[in-house]
């Protein structure tokens, strides 16, 4: 008998793994993913061990079109019966404050080829009211249909599109204020906005990507994604969003700032060409100068300037939102309607992780690089583990 289930020209291999903090699919890349398939080995070929693929047609992973499922996973049945959906999706944006108008603008002006309609929710319909009709505005001359429409959308309806956007946000420390961790200040409030809107998805059966934009984004993500998953009488009880159905968005903008600081000073300059961000918006984050020639005393420099940017920008005396609006949300989002490689957390080890990866036919994929430094990977962990803490 065959350990595989074969539907729709794909390739289902069952894993095994806990119901709640185990990865619930993904396409496979390399073997070795099956034995190890929910830890942080899976981004590093070195460290996954050898595994027999005998019964599972020899094309299927060079093809990819080899999908992992937790069978363990209440509902993973489902994923069975995966269809693709429309060329153009529907995005629903909530809140549109600084960083909501910003992103909102980022997927009006560039997302003609992957967005069908732009639905924008906000607590003020004044607000609504502005952006839909300053929106409306943009267009180029004899060509009127090149940018996605804007539309206000009724809370009821918020889960009736293809790509939800939280940008909610709530107690965003004044500048001036001197919070030194301005990200997890912000955790408490904006937690309890998740946890409703999480239920909402819940009772909707809510199919497409939860996109998490506010801060803390990294434990955010996990507060949906969990959150999500439990009962009226709040036991965990695997009826919600699947992980692989929740993203955050933070990782793209310290990688950009990564780049503007490797732009600046060329013994950065490996970065640009051979560097790669790992990890969480905030605390945790490390950046590596280099994955060929990696060198811990420089990365751990360029990982401090990227750290402390948003510091920065404070002390000059503004917010620090237009960067991260556009390079975590907007081109982030649109990388991500592609099936193109982008920067974001996706559930590996329990928690969110911030890694490069994209969606495909086959399911979520992370990179897979063929050797981690042993001292980079001590510090992916150890951000795995101040990840698992906070939540």
């Amino acid at each position: 008998m065959s350990n595989y289930i074969e539907r729709h020209d794909r390739i289902f291999y069952p894993i095994q793994g806990d119901p709640m903090l185990g990865r619930g699919s993904f396409r496979v890349t390399h073997p070795g993913q099956l034995a190890v398939p929910h830890g942080l080995e899976v981004l590093d070929a070195s460290r996954l061990p050898d595994f027999p693929l005998e019964e599972v047609p020899a094309n299927a992973l060079k093809a990819g079109k080899l999908t992992a499922v937790n069978t363990n996973r209440p509902g993973w049945e489902s994923i069975l019966d995966w269809k693709s959906s429309p060329a153009k999706k529907r995005v629903h944006i909530l809140a549109i404050g600084d960083v909501g108008s910003t992103l909102l603008t980022g997927l009006k002006l560039l997302g003609g080829d992957v967005i069908s309609k732009i639905g924008i929710c906000d607590l003020s319909s004044q607000i609504t009211g502005r952006w839909e009709f300053e929106m409306g505005q943009i267009n180029l001359p004899w060509s009127y249909d090149a940018f996605p429409e804007v539309e206000v959308v009724q809370p009821e309806n918020l889960f009736d599109c293809d790509m939800f956007v939280f940008v909610a946000s709530k107690g965003i420390p004044p500048v001036g204020s001197g919070v030194k961790d301005v990200r997890m200040a912000q955790f408490e409030a904006n937690a309890g906005i998740v946890k409703h809107y999480a239920k909402m998805a819940r009772k909707a059966n809510f199919q497409g990507l939860w996109c998490a934009v506010s801060d803390p984004v990294d434990p955010l993500a996990k507060t949906a994604y969990l959150e999500s998953n439990k009962d009226g009488n709040g036991n965990w009880d695997g009826q919600g969003l699947r992980p692989e159905q929740v993203q955050g968005f933070g990782l793209g903008v310290m990688n950009a700032r990564a780049a503007y600081f490797a732009k600046r000073d060329s013994k950065f300059a490996s970065f640009l060409t051979e560097g790669r961000s790992f990890g969480p918006h905030g605390t945790g984050l490390t950046i590596a100068n280099s994955l060929e020639h990696y060198d811990d005393a420089l990365s751990q420099e360029l990982t401090m300037l990227t750290v402390t940017a948003n510091l920065k920008m404070r002390e000059i005396g503004f917010k620090p939102y237009v960067a991260p609006a556009l390079s975590s949300g907007a081109l982030s989002l649109l990388l991500t309607l592609r099936g193109e490689w982008h920067c974001g957390s996706v559930f590996l080890d329990g928690i969110f992780m911030g890694v490069k990866n994209r969606y495909t036919p086959a399911g979520l994929e992370t990179e897979l690089l063929p050797q981690i430094p042993e001292t980079l990977f001590g510090h992916i962990r150890a951000a795995a583990d101040h990840l698992q803490e906070i939540l």
